[in-house]
């Protein structure tokens, strides 16, 4: 317990206790039944504190999350956020998880080493997201997925997100930042037809306001390592 409070700082231990008593007081407000939902927003808003460490458990516990929320998209019929977590979002942060395994900064598993991107790998990664983002249109269609405009776009920050994730770029939690700004309008729109859904837009609050604190927090990172490169 003692070098669980050493490793977390207040501003952790702040975020992630407020970010829980949120999903918890929205949970009692608004649903009370699907412990499903109030179980992955647990260990969503858990994984994306130890993300802003660069610890690897966070992307475990991300494999998880995405499994528990596949299930509950499928529950509404948002396929896409269904495929794009089961099919892109679990599997990638697996991937990520023995990219960070794989990177320790100076031999140190609870840190990953940040990485960069070339020019030429940033050029291919937006041609790589705009083809996802075509095909997955089609497949969301196929389908007949609610909302789609906004679950296709979903998609997009997705795929941006779990690609930084995997190649260790601080600018992975601005992208699921941006993603979880898409979420929150999904789940509002879902509200509507069943008031419980408004505990899952809640959650994905959280999820914002944690991703923020990750991309700075990995920023600082990113600089303390240089820093300590160079020294």
């Amino acid at each position: 317990m003692d070098k669980l409070k050493n490793y977390f700082s207040k501003t952790d231990i702040i975020l992630w206790s407020s970010s829980v008593l949120l999903i918890v007081v929205s949970f009692c407000m608004f649903d009370r039944e699907s412990y499903l939902t109030l179980c992955a927003s647990l260990i969503g808003v858990t994984s994306l504190i130890f993300n802003a460490k660069g610890n690897p458990f966070g992307q475990l516990l991300m494999v998880l999350f995405s499994l528990l929320y596949g299930i509950i998209s499928y529950q509404f019929s948002y396929y896409g956020e269904m495929i794009t977590y089961l099919g892109m979002t679990m599997p990638m942060a697996v991937f990520a998880l023995i990219s960070w395994l794989r990177n320790p900064y100076k031999g140190n598993k609870a840190e990953v080493k940040v990485n960069s991107l070339t020019s030429a790998e940033n050029i291919f990664l937006w041609l790589l997201t705009a083809v996802v983002t075509v095909v997955f249109y089609f497949i969301l269609e196929h389908f007949h997925t609610a909302n789609i405009i906004p679950s296709t776009i979903s998609v997009t920050t997705s795929f941006l997100a779990v690609y930084l994730t995997f190649r260790r770029i601080p600018y992975f939690a601005l992208a699921y930042a941006a993603n979880d700004i898409v979420l929150i309008l999904l789940w509002i729109l879902a509200s509507i037809t069943d008031v419980r859904y408004v505990s899952v837009a809640v959650c994905f609050v959280a999820f914002l306001l944690n991703d923020i604190y990750g991309f700075m927090s990995w920023r600082t990172m990113k600089i303390r390592q240089q820093q300590d490169e160079t020294a």
